[in-house]
């Protein structure tokens, strides 16, 4: 799992860009959610669904809903995405292996087959995956889908030199891999994947990846017939196996897409297609977009946004029916402030608790209970089976209590500890959160050392696991590539965390990693029912303390008053594209 794509959606993406929103308090229809969604999941994967996907109550077929955004998508190549809002995009027109179907008034993610007729199978060994792909799925340009694509598509993602951005999960274990250097460089033979025969596809490792059908829901494993690629070309004029399919793209301004007249709703559990066509448009200026859907004349009726609300816009969703432009959730994000354990005690960490100014530093931050509600959990909300479980003073609430902190520090004879941190010295606002930080601190018994860096070089320093700081390396936000605690725990805290660049704390303990391999052993319906990751999540807090937990990001996205549907996508943090139609078409 690589921190460098979470790293980057968690500060460009994520808590500062896109939308997040679960359903809203009218049925999914519109209006908002104010606290994150709580409600019992029962289930994480219906390897049994089927299609068509349920119609959404109220639909309405026709017309063209436009999508606009300040960000522009770094690309639309399936095998390149790495970023939410090219995945959600994408899913209206590429399919893979798998998918998430929403559940409940909730929307809780379920994950089910799409192109694949299960959520494949594993060996004894847990070293070789077979997916039963289903029979009869066509392209855009009505030429048959095969289990070939699929092999190819995956071979593609290892050319890293064309493809620089994408997942490198299949990098890390599938069979070959470190010898393997796409179908360009390496030719057509690759011992990690394996096409039986045109509707088998089998993926071999070179060490177990339990979470395979999770990572079969990328658009890396949508089919690309290798007679059709044109490598980097390739986003612009792709063959889409979704209910839609790309009219025109101009890089860095706007996508068109239009229906695929070769999707067939029967095989698909996901998707609608009660659209003509989405028109998105990007780049554009923040503020002006939000009036416009607020205001929702003409055609801005029928426009959303995926970028959070502006803070200066708040006030007029007081006025009139407004309120029910605003659409909000959980997202797979949160944010930490991480504790380097190799350097700073237990007991010295609880007196950083005691101490933290949470609420002065949210306050120069500028975040707010509706995009940065304070969060008592590494994990998300969006993770199934999350409880809001918080334990005394770790509740990212508060402004410190130096008093308390500072005998803390004098009971464990540890007065005037050094605590240590780089911050952005050219941001105005990252050096006034230093400087709130420092105060409190100093006042609580701490030493501070604050080091001023360029911003153009702090992730840099930060993403140093053995830099000379011990508090703030990076990552200090995380986004799971996918709903499972396995996206988390072991990522974060396992020992080799740190090897792999996104140890938050620098755990480093054997017995920790084994009850983390444990619990990561377990089914998805096993962990669900026994609570098992969400009660792992509370005893590092509680017993190791490798980082504080600041806020959980939510999304608090608009609509316009004639967008149907409009729900979020826990999974990404976005809109639910597929599913939204127009009251007026």
């Amino acid at each position: 799992m690589q921190v460098k794509r979470i790293t980057a959606v968690a500060v460009t993406v994520m808590l500062a860009v896109a939308a997040c929103g679960s359903p809203s308090s009218k049925g999914g229809s519109g209006g908002s959610s104010d606290g994150p969604a709580n409600t019992t999941q029962t289930k994480v994967m219906d390897a049994a669904a089927k299609g068509p996907a349920p119609d959404v109550d109220g639909f309405k077929k026709g017309g063209t809903a436009t999508i606009l955004s300040d960000v522009t998508p770094s690309t639309f190549d399936p095998t390149d995405t790495y970023y939410v809002d090219g995945f959600q995009i994408q899913k209206l027109y590429f399919r893979a292996l798998t998918q998430y179907r929403l559940d409940g008034p909730d929307h809780k993610p379920v994950l089910v087959p799409d192109l694949a007729e299960d959520l494949g199978t594993v060996s004894d060994d847990k070293l070789k995956w077979t997916f039963k792909l289903k029979q009869g799925i066509k392209y855009s340009d009505g030429s048959p889908v095969k289990a070939e694509d699929f092999a190819y598509s995956i071979k593609r993602s290892f050319a890293s030199d064309i493809f620089t951005n994408g997942p490198a999960y299949q990098r890390q274990f599938f069979k070959g891999a470190d010898k393997y250097k796409g179908p360009w460089a390496s030719g057509d033979n690759f011992e990690g994947v394996e096409t039986p025969d045109d509707h088998t596809l089998v993926i071999n490792l070179s060490k177990p990846f339990p979470d395979m059908p999770f990572f079969g829901a990328f658009t890396l494993f949508t089919p690309i017939p290798k007679a059709k690629d044109t490598k980097d070309a390739y986003q612009s004029k792709p063959l889409a196996t979704g209910p839609y399919m790309v009219d025109s793209y101009n890089p860095g301004s706007e996508l068109k897409l239009v229906k695929n007249p070769n999707w067939d709703p029967a095989t698909d559990a996901v998707r609608h297609q009660y659209l003509d066509g989405y028109h998105f448009r990007f780049g554009l200026d923040t503020i002006k977009i939000q009036r416009q859907i607020l205001a929702s004349t003409g055609p801005d009726s029928s426009s959303l946004t995926y970028s959070n609300i502006d803070a200066t816009l708040m006030p007029e969703l007081n006025q009139g029916t407004k309120k029910d432009q605003l659409i909000q959730g959980d997202t797979p994000c949160n944010r930490m402030v991480p504790l380097d354990t190799r350097k700073i005690p237990l007991e010295v960490r609880k007196a950083i608790a005691v101490a933290y100014p949470y609420d002065t530093e949210r306050k120069v931050a500028g975040w707010t209970s509706l995009a940065e509600p304070p969060a008592s959990t590494y994990m998300s909300p969006s993770v199934p089976g999350w409880e809001n479980y918080e334990i005394p003073g770790l509740n990212g609430k508060g402004d410190g209590d130096a008093v308390k902190a500072k005998q803390m520090l004098q009971e464990a004879g540890k007065e005037n500890f050094e605590l240590s941190w780089y911050y952005s010295n050219d941001a105005k606002i990252a050096t006034q959160r230093s400087q709130v930080r420092q105060q409190a601190l100093e006042k609580a018994g701490f030493k501070v050392k604050a080091i001023g860096v360029p911003t153009a070089k702090i992730r840099e320093v930060t993403g140093d696991q053995n830099a000379p700081v011990n508090m703030f390396k990076s990552p200090v936000g995380w986004c799971s590539d996918w709903p499972s605690g396995s996206s988390w725990a072991p990522v974060l805290f396992r020992s080799d965390a740190i090897k792999l660049g996104n140890s938050v704390g620098q755990l480093e303990d054997k017995a920790l990693d084994a009850e983390i391999d444990k619990v990561n052993n377990m089914s998805p319906e096993e962990a669900l029912k026994t609570k098992a990751w969400i009660n792992l999540d509370k005893k590092i807090m509680q017993d190791y303390l490798p980082a504080l937990p600041v806020y959980q990001s939510r999304s608090a996205f608009l609509v316009g008053t004639n967008i149907g549907h409009p729900i979020n996508d826990p999974t990404q943090g976005m809109p639910e594209f597929t599913s939204l139609f127009l009251k007026q078409p």
